[in-house]
């Protein structure tokens, strides 16, 4: 019979973190022999890592080549997309499938959760209104799991997940979530996403004194999921994706391709859009690494150069550089670019923040054709921000249309990031099981699905 398996990834857990504010994490960690950790795929990010534990293949393999990337096709850049289709290979719980048929699985938002053959999923999916609001909701496998969970945990607490308000109650509702469905379902494997950290470390720094306070916090909602499984006789695999660096600014590539005259931008009344296809380049920036696509061959050396030149700009590599760190794959961008430790790719394309698009100061993760950590502040030069919030808040509810222009364009307010492959000693990604058949302190990314289903089929 296959043995019971929760697997918790703790986004941006790292050496670095442990200590007073884990008590209850620190002692797992002792329990299973001492930590050990991941070296990750370049990029170290959600959606590549995730995939590549899933999948135990690399970027150029299973098609993650970051959590966003520009559609050639479409001549558009789409990030944080949900359909399992996109991530290629055979998944974790379909290997474990084929070695037993009774195995089952369930996805409690990792990403690309939804339309897999998963039998369980549970993934952020807010309601779009035509009136520009935004419904906080779910999406799960069975459907009926959707009001099953609501109607007893409360709505999905999304504005709590993401943003300026993001804090631990997304997390403690992830955690009670997924103590319902292993209670009703008992998947063979569950896959436990904890974000919590990812938030407060880009926000804070992992060196800001406030981070203490956070660790607790999170380590409270972990304690309470080691104890339900360990009473259920789950067996505890716990992870993380990356580890999260101090950083003192940001790398903004797509204005030095404007000033260069290479990015093509047109006014939408009175300000600026870019067109990603139409220039001759444009890099897709993603915390720290860009992928850089490049419309004509005969110009990569050119945007290469201008691009390399960039202070912060650590490596720039191109089709065959891509290949020998296996990420080159249709998808990636003509040249990567990867940043120097303490700096991160900001997309800003515009030049005066008077003419900045209107959603660059929302909330927006799907128009913004890059990721933006800045989401998760209120502008500290907003006047009386809090009243005007409530003020905009209360518009909403009203039914009135409202723009919720309240985050800042200053990307010098974000003080952690990561994606780099190394970041620094104590910053890598963690592995904690308890295995004694692995005898490398530190694991490939690729080997830690082979670790998790030797839990599920222990000799």
């Amino acid at each position: 019979m296959p043995q019971r398996v929760a697997v918790l990834n703790v986004a941006g857990l790292s050496p670095s973190l442990f200590g007073s504010g884990l008590p209850r994490l620190g002692a797992f960690a002792r329990s299973c022999g001492g930590m050990r950790t991941i070296a990750p795929h370049l990029p170290a990010v959600t959606c590549t890592s995730q995939a590549s534990i899933l999948t135990g293949a690399n970027p150029a393999r299973h098609g993650i080549v970051g959590n966003g990337w520009m559609d050639r096709e479409a001549g558009e850049v789409r990030f944080w997309r949900q359909s399992n289709a996109l991530m290629h290979g055979d998944k974790l719980w379909e290997l474990a499938r084929a070695r037993d048929s009774r195995v089952t699985c369930a996805n409690c938002f990792w990403w690309f959760n939804m339309f897999s053959s998963a039998e369980f999923e549970v993934t952020p999916r807010p309601c779009y209104l035509a009136d520009g609001r935004k419904i906080p909701d779910i999406a799960t496998r069975p459907g009926s799991l959707r009001d099953e969970l609501q109607s007893k945990l409360g709505p999905f607490p999304l504005f709590n997940f993401w943003g300026p308000r993001a804090d631990i109650t997304s997390t403690e509702w992830i955690a009670a979530a997924a103590i319902e469905v292993a209670r009703k379902h008992q998947p063979t494997i569950q896959l436990v996403y904890l974000p919590h950290l990812d938030y407060c470390l880009q926000k804070l720094g992992p060196n800001h004194p406030d981070i203490v306070m956070h660790l607790r916090a999170l380590d409270r909602v972990i304690g309470a999921l080691l104890d339900f499984y360990a009473n259920a006789g789950v067996r505890v695999v716990v992870l993380s994706e990356y580890g999260i660096a101090p950083v003192r600014g940001a790398v903004l590539p797509n204005r030095a391709l404007r000033e260069a005259g290479l990015l093509a931008v047109r006014d939408e009344l009175g300000r600026d859009m870019v067109e990603p296809a139409a220039g001759a380049a444009f890099a897709v920036c993603d915390h720290q690494i860009a992928h850089v696509y490049v419309q004509r061959r005969e110009q990569v050396a050119q945007v290469a150069r201008i691009l390399g030149a960039l202070d912060g700009v650590e490596q720039v590599l191109d089709s065959a550089a891509q290949e020998a760190v296996g990420i080159a794959h249709p998808r990636s961008g003509d040249l990567v670019l990867v940043s120097a430790s303490d700096r991160w790719f900001a997309y800003p394309f515009w030049l005066d923040d008077a003419r900045a698009p209107d959603f660059a100061r929302t909330v927006d993760i799907h128009r913004k054709p890059g990721y933006d950590p800045c989401e998760l502040f209120v502008d500290p030069r907003m006047a009386l921000s809090g009243l005007r919030i409530a003020g905009k808040l209360l518009r909403r509810k009203l039914g009135l249309r409202t723009l919720m222009d309240v985050i800042p364009l200053d990307p010098s307010l974000v003080r952690g990031s990561h994606g780099r492959v190394r970041n620094g000693h104590g910053l890598d990604p963690v592995l904690l099981v308890d295995d004694s058949h692995i005898e490398e302190t530190e694991v490939p990314i690729s080997q830690v699905g082979t670790a998790i289903l030797s839990q599920v089929f222990p000799e």
